[in-house]
C-alpha cells in the first residue's frame, strides 16, 4: 500500500551524533582551533585579494552576521601580517616656507620616535647654548669692536668735513632738521642782517661754498649709512657665526643620521636657518612692563615650531598593522585637527594638534571596517573612495564647504596610502553597492562569500569539537564532555534543517555553549554534559515561546478549530511557519474548498481580500494548470470553486500550501472525505509533482503539539515532500512518538500518492481512452466535472432560448 510505502521510519527523522565516534573524553583533551571551519570558497577569495598588490583589489566579505566573518579575517590578517615588513613611521613638522601646510615626513619604523627625541634634545641644548654664547666675553668683545670701528670711521668722516668747512669759513652744526653748514664770522654764525649787508658777489661766493659743503655733507651721511648697514651685516654675520657654532655641531650629526631621508634633511636645514634668523628668541624672557594693580600675561617666545608631531609610531612593532575600526566616523578614519580655546574664546591650532585616523595607523597594512557603519557615517564613504582613488590620506575640515565664512585652518600635506581595505557586510549591501555605486566596482574587486552552512565531514566534526574547546579556554568555561559536544553538533544540524550539514552561525553556537555552561554551574557539575545542552535549549525555547503556548491554548479550547480525528469532504489541515524575531514555530491551519456550478474558476479568498502574497497566488494559479492537464483533455473545465485558510486574520505568503489546497479541491470535487488526523505541507507543480518546502521540522512539531493535546491515536501524522527527508531534525519527543507508533510521518513525491494516503482510495491512472478506473478519486472528480459541465450547458441553453423569445 502507498500509505505503508511512504511511511518514514523513526531512524530517518533526525541525525543523531554518536558520542563514541568523538575521539576524546572532554574538551580539555583537545587543542585550540586554528583557522576557520569550512568556508573554503571564502578563504580562497581572501587569499587572492590579500595577494594582489595592484590597486582596486580591496576585499568585501559578504555573509550573514554570526558566521565568523570578523573573527576569521582578523585571525588570518594577524597571521599573515607577522611575516610582512613593518611600515614607515609618519611625522608632521612645521613648514617654515608655508606655515599653513605642515610637512609630512616618512621614516623607517622606529626612527619617527628617534627624530622626535632628537629634536627635543636639540631644542634643549640650543636654548641652553645660545644664551651662554650671546653672553660670552668673546662675543661682547667682537661686537664692541665692530661698533667701535664703525664709530671711529664715522668720526673720521665728520672730522675731515668739519676741518674743511672751518677752512672755508663754515661750521657744521646740528639743528632740529638735521646737520647744516653755517657761514662763520669771527667765530660766530652770520646774522641775517650781516648776511644781507654783504655785497652780492660775496653772497654768491658764500652760497657756492655752502652748496659745495652741503653736497659733501650728503656724501658723508650716505657713507655713514653704508657703514651702519655694513655694521648690521657684520653683527648679523657675527650672530650667525655664533649661532652656527652653537647649533651646527648638533645639526650635522642629525643630517648624517637621517641622510637617506631627503625630506628630513630639507627640514633640518630649515630648522637651522630659522634658529639663526631668530637668535633673539633664545636670549631669555624680556622684561615685561608692569602696571600697578594689573597682572599682564607673560609673553614668551614659542618654540613649538621645532617640535615633531609623531603621527604614526611603529616602534617596537613586528609586521604590518591590522586595524579594526569599530566606529568608522570621518574623524576616526581620516584623522582630525584639534583646537585649543585661548583667552577671549578664540580657538587656535597648530601642527602639533594633528591626530591620526585609523587609515594612518593601518597604512602599510590592513584596515577592517563594517560596511553598514561606513555608509551610515556622514562623509565617510565618499572620503574613503577619494583616499583609495588618489592613494593618499588627506586630513581636512569636512565642514569647511558648508560654512558661509571660510575660516583659516591648517591644510596638512597628504600621507601616501598603501593599505588593503576590507569591508564586512551583508549580501544585500554588497548588491546595492555593486549596482547603485559607480565607483564600487573599481575599488572593491574581490568578494569573499561566507556560507551559513557547511557539509558534515569527519574534518568538520573534529573542527567543531576544537571550536567548543577553544571557546571554553578563552572564556574559562567548564569542559564539555563528548555527549555535550554531540548535543552541540545535533543542535547545529537542526539550525540549518539538514542532516548532512552544520550551521556556521557561530554566534548562536557560542551562545549555546555559554548557556550550557551556566546550567552546569548552577547544577554544581564539574563538566558540561549532553543533559545540560538539552536543558539550555529547552530553557531558551521556554523564554521565547509564550505566544506559541497562547496559540496552543486556543487550539485546546477549540477557539482555533483544527480537527485531529474523523474525515471531512473539502477540508484538510495545512501547516504554516510563524517567525517572531529569534523564535520560529509551526502552526496548523484549516484549509477548506467549496465547489459549485459556474464559470468563475477558482477564487482564492485570501487574494480577494489582499491577505496573500504573490508567491501564494502563483501556487493557487498552478492548480488550474494541474486540473486542466488531468481532466480537460476531452472537455472544457466549467466550475467555480473557492479556497480559504479558515480563521486566518493576517497575511499569508509562500506556495508550501498549494498541495494542501489541491487536496481539498480534489476532495470537494470527488466528494471523498479527507482524514483530519493528517496534516499536509508541500508545494506542487502543474505536473502534480510535490516540491520541497522550508520549515518542515517546525510544521511537524506544531501539528504534533496539537495532536498530543487532543490525544494521540496512532492514526495521526504529517505528510511532507520526499525531497525534504534530509531536512528532518525533529525533537526527540516526536521521534519517540513515531517509533512507538503513536504518530506518523509520510513522504510523497506526487499528488497521486498524497490523495491516496488522505482518502484511503487510489488516485487512479488515466487509461488510453482518457478515462480513469472506476471508484478511483480521479474518476469521481472527472464524473463530477462532466456532470457540472452538462448542467451548465442545460442552464445556459435554456437561458439563451428565453432571451431569444
Amino acid at each position: 500500500m502507498v500509505k505503508d510505502d511512504c511511511r518514514v521510519q523513526a531512524e530517518r527523522l533526525r541525525w543523531t551524533c554518536d558520542p563514541d565516534q568523538l575521539q576524546f573524553e572532554t574538551t580539555d583533551d583537545l587543542y585550540e582551533l586554528e583557522g576557520t571551519i569550512g568556508q573554503e570558497r571564502a578563504l580562497r577569495a581572501i587569499d587572492f585579494s590579500l595577494g594582489m598588490t595592484e590597486a582596486g583589489f580591496n576585499l568585501y566579505i559578504s555573509g550573514e552576521a554570526g558566521t565568523g566573518r570578523t573573527s576569521s579575517i582578523m585571525n588570518l590578517l594577524k597571521t599573515r601580517a607577522k611575516d610582512e615588513p613593518t611600515p614607515h613611521d609618519w611625522c608632521y613638522v612645521y613648514n617654515f616656507k608655508s606655515p599653513d601646510n605642515p610637512m609630512a615626513l616618512a621614516l623607517k619604523a622606529g626612527m619617527g620616535c628617534e627624530l622626535e627625541k632628537d629634536m627635543q634634545e636639540l631644542l634643549i641644548l640650543v636654548r641652553s647654548d645660545i644664551p651662554k654664547a650671546l653672553e660670552s666675553k668673546e662675543y661682547e668683545g667682537n661686537k664692541s669692536a665692530i661698533i667701535q670701528e664703525n664709530q671711529e670711521r664715522n668720526n673720521a668722516l665728520f672730522s675731515a668735513l668739519e676741518k674743511e668747512a672751518q677752512e672755508k669759513g663754515f661750521s657744521l652744526q646740528r639743528t632740529v632738521t638735521g646737520l647744516v653748514m653755517v657761514p662763520q664770522k669771527e667765530g660766530r654764525n652770520f646774522t641775517q642782517e650781516e648776511y644781507d649787508a654783504l655785497p652780492a658777489d660775496e653772497q654768491e661766493r658764500l652760497d657756492a661754498i655752502g652748496t659745495e659743503l652741503k653736497g659733501k655733507l650728503a656724501d658723508v651721511i650716505g657713507q655713514i649709512r653704508d657703514n651702519e648697514k655694513a655694521v648690521k651685516e657684520a653683527l648679523a654675520q657675527l650672530d650667525r657665526n655664533l649661532g652656527l657654532s652653537a647649533v651646527g655641531h648638533y645639526i650635522v650629526p642629525l643630517k648624517e643620521k637621517y641622510s637617506e631621508f631627503g625630506r628630513v634633511i630639507e627640514y633640518l636645514e630649515m630648522v637651522q636657518e630659522d634658529i639663526l634668523l631668530n637668535l633673539e628668541d633664545f636670549k631669555g624672557t624680556p622684561q615685561q612692563p608692569s602696571i600697578p594693580g594689573l597682572k599682564l600675561p607673560v609673553q614668551t617666545p614659542s618654540f613649538e615650531r621645532y617640535v615633531v608631531n609623531l603621527l604614526v609610531d611603529n616602534c617596537g612593532k613586528m609586521g604590518a598593522p591590522v586595524v579594526f575600526e569599530a566606529n568608522p566616523t570621518y574623524n576616526n578614519l581620516f584623522g582630525r585637527i584639534d583646537h585649543v580655546m585661548q583667552m577671549g574664546g578664540v580657538a587656535t591650532t597648530n601642527f602639533t594638534l594633528i591626530k591620526a585616523g585609523s587609515l594612518h595607523k593601518a597604512n602599510g597594512g590592513y584596515l577592517v571596517v563594517n560596511a553598514r557603519d561606513v555608509l551610515l557615517s556622514p562623509f565617510s564613504w565618499d572620503a574613503l573612495k577619494r583616499c583609495i582613488r588618489n592613494s593618499e590620506i588627506k586630513i581636512e575640515d569636512v565642514l569647511e564647504q558648508y560654512r558661509i565664512i571660510t575660516m583659516v585652518s591648517l591644510k596638512p600635506e597628504p600621507v601616501t596610502l598603501q593599505a588593503k581595505i576590507i569591508m564586512i557586510g551583508s549580501p544585500m549591501i554588497y548588491y546595492l553597492l555593486y549596482y547603485l555605486e559607480p565607483d564600487y566596482r573599481k575599488f572593491f574587486k574581490v568578494k569573499a562569500d561566507f556560507d551559513s552552512k557547511v557539509a558534515r565531514t569527519p574534518e568538520v566534526l573534529k573542527d567543531y569539537a576544537l571550536f567548543v574547546s577553544t571557546h571554553c579556554r578563552k572564556e574559562q568555561l567548564l569542559p564539555f564532555d563528548k555527549s555535550a559536544v554531540a548535543g552541540i553538533l545535533e543542535c547545529s544540524a537542526r539550525m540549518v534543517e539538514d542532516q548532512e550539514k552544520f550551521s556556521t552561525q557561530f554566534m548562536e553556537v557560542a551562545d549555546l555553549i555559554r548557556e550550557a555552561d551556566y546550567w552546569a554551574r548552577k547544577g554544581e557539575s564539574s563538566m558540561v554534559t549532553g543533559a545540560h545542552v538539552r536543558q539550555a535549549i529547552e530553557e531558551k525555547i521556554y523564554r521565547s515561546n509564550q505566544i506559541e503556548e497562547r496559540l496552543q491554548e486556543l487550539f485546546e479550547e477549540g477557539t482555533l478549530m483544527v480537527d485531529t480525528a474523523g474525515s471531512v469532504v473539502g477540508q484538510v489541515n495545512g501547516l504554516s511557519v510563524i517567525t517572531l524575531a529569534d523564535y520560529t514555530f509551526g502552526r496548523p491551519s484549516r484549509v477548506t474548498a467549496r465547489v459549485y456550478m459556474g464559470r468563475g474558476g477558482m477564487v482564492n479568498i485570501e487574494r480577494e481580500v489582499k491577505l496573500s502574497g504573490p508567491i501564494h497566488d502563483k501556487g493557487v494559479l498552478i492548480l488550474t494548470g494541474y486540473l486542466g492537464g488531468k481532466f480537460a483533455h476531452d472537455k472544457p473545465l466549467s466550475f467555480s470553486a473557492s479556497l480559504c485558510f479558515e480563521q486566518n486574520y493576517e497575511g499569508i505568503e509562500g506556495d508550501s500550501a498549494s498541495s494542501t489546497e489541491l487536496y481539498a479541491l480534489l476532495s470537494a470535487l470527488s466528494g471523498v472525505p479527507l482524514k483530519q488526523g493528517i496534516a499536509v505541507t508541500g508545494s506542487v507543480n502543474q505536473l502534480g509533482m510535490v516540491q520541497p518546502i522550508g520549515g518542515v521540522n517546525y510544521k511537524i512539531e506544531g501539528f504534533f503539539a496539537v495532536c498530543k493535546a487532543k490525544g494521540l491515536t496512532g492514526e495521526q501524522g504529517v505528510m511532507i515532500p520526499r525531497s525534504n527527508l534530509r531536512n528532518l531534525m525533529l525533537k526527540n519527543e516526536v521521534a519517540e512518538a513515531v517509533e512507538a507508533g503513536r504518530f506518523n510521518i509520510w513522504s510523497v513525491e506526487t499528488i497521486d500518492q498524497g490523495i491516496e494516503i488522505l482518502t484511503g482510495i487510489p488516485a487512479g491512472e488515466r487509461r488510453e481512452d482518457g478515462s480513469y478506473p472506476e471508484g478511483s478519486v480521479y474518476c469521481l472528480v472527472d464524473s463530477r466535472l462532466r456532470e457540472m459541465l452538462e448542467n451548465m450547458k442545460k442552464f445556459t441553453g435554456g437561458t439563451e432560448r428565453d432571451e431569444k423569445k
